[in-house]
């Protein structure tokens, strides 16, 4: 009897020693955007300041295309002790579900939530000298042109797609969507009059945006950014009332223990807080969304349904 109540008070306490000995070794965080993407510069940023705190290199390793699928599967592979986690938005666990007919990976099954990083709007993007300067003129050109307006995403299936199909479905336009791997080509594509527009980041946007060769018309939000107050919402702009925005967040592999789930959500929401990411942030037109992974797990059930009823709504299919 003794020996039983010695082994269950050893368990007991096996589990926030596990959370003090964290990281024992790299950390990488897998995320499913190319190098110049938004979310990979800031993750990097969070990268190195982790790092640290964790007294550990914290890697941030890129690896864009199939939906997010590579990266995902490389991650719902991985040992379930918080050395290899994924970055995502809500495209990948609330959207994908309900728009492919067979997923490769299961977003509550595979993964743990570990916590929220962020949230961001999507601002409609054009070609500086191009020539749509306004929502109204890309709209008339569409319903001119049924099927001819060229719109861009980073893979079927983002927020900028079905944001994208929304616009079209409520400006009863038909628009085509031309999915881009590599997130900085597609806003070359822009630049260059090879693609119409885009949903996109503020973060995204901002190098070709610096070199004047892209520009904001307008910000699928109910209100104007902080970061860019100058832009005037889709509605403002004289089109439909728009809302488009993502959320970044990091999982882990089911089983990782939840003591290490618990530490690396409090670090991270420890940097949230840190007045230099805090600057980055608002640069990138970012805002902050420390919370629990609770509170991650209900966000990605809420907008399960949001999506759901979207896709449902606009058509839009990966298949």
């Amino acid at each position: 009897m003794r020996r039983t109540v010695l082994l269950a008070c050893a368990c007991l306490g096996a589990a926030p020693a596990l959370g003090q000995q964290y990281p024992s070794k790299v950390v990488k965080l897998v995320a499913p955007y190319s190098a110049g993407a938004g979310p990979a510069i800031f993750m990097r940023v969070m990268g190195d300041r982790l790092a640290k705190v964790w007294g550990q290199q914290v890697i941030v390793d890129s690896r864009p295309g199939a939906s997010g699928f590579i990266a995902i599967e490389a991650v719902k592979n991985a040992a379930p002790d918080g050395h290899e986690l994924l970055v995502v938005s809500n495209a990948h666990v609330a959207i994908n579900p309900a728009l492919y007919k067979k997923l490769p990976y299961d977003p509550q099954r595979d993964f743990v939530p570990v916590g929220m990083i962020y949230h961001t709007p999507f601002f409609v993007t054009v070609r500086s000298e191009g020539p749509y300067p306004t929502v109204p003129a890309l709209i008339a050109a569409a319903k001119a042109n049924p099927g001819r307006i060229t719109y861009g995403a980073s893979y079927v299936g983002s927020p900028s797609h079905l944001g994208a199909a929304d616009l079209a479905y409520r400006s009863g336009t038909r628009m085509i969507l031309v999915p881009h791997k590599d997130q900085s080509q597609m806003y070359i594509s822009i630049a260059n009059g090879e693609l119409d527009w885009a949903l996109s980041t503020l973060a995204s946007a901002l190098p070709l945006m610096k070199a004047g060769r892209i520009k904001l018309i307008a910000i699928a939000s109910a209100q104007r950014s902080k970061s860019a107050p100058e832009v005037p919402t889709v509605r403002e702009a004289g089109g439909p009332d728009l809302v488009v925005d993502s959320w970044l967040a990091l999982l882990a592999p089911r089983g990782t223990p939840g003591a290490v789930v618990r530490k690396i959500n409090a670090d991270v929401n420890a940097e949230l807080a840190a007045p230099e990411v805090l600057e980055r942030m608002n640069a990138f037109g970012f805002e902050p969304s420390p919370g629990t992974p609770e509170q991650l797990a209900e966000a990605i059930r809420a907008d399960a349904k949001t999506y759901g009823e979207l896709v449902r709504l606009t058509g839009a299919t990966a298949d």
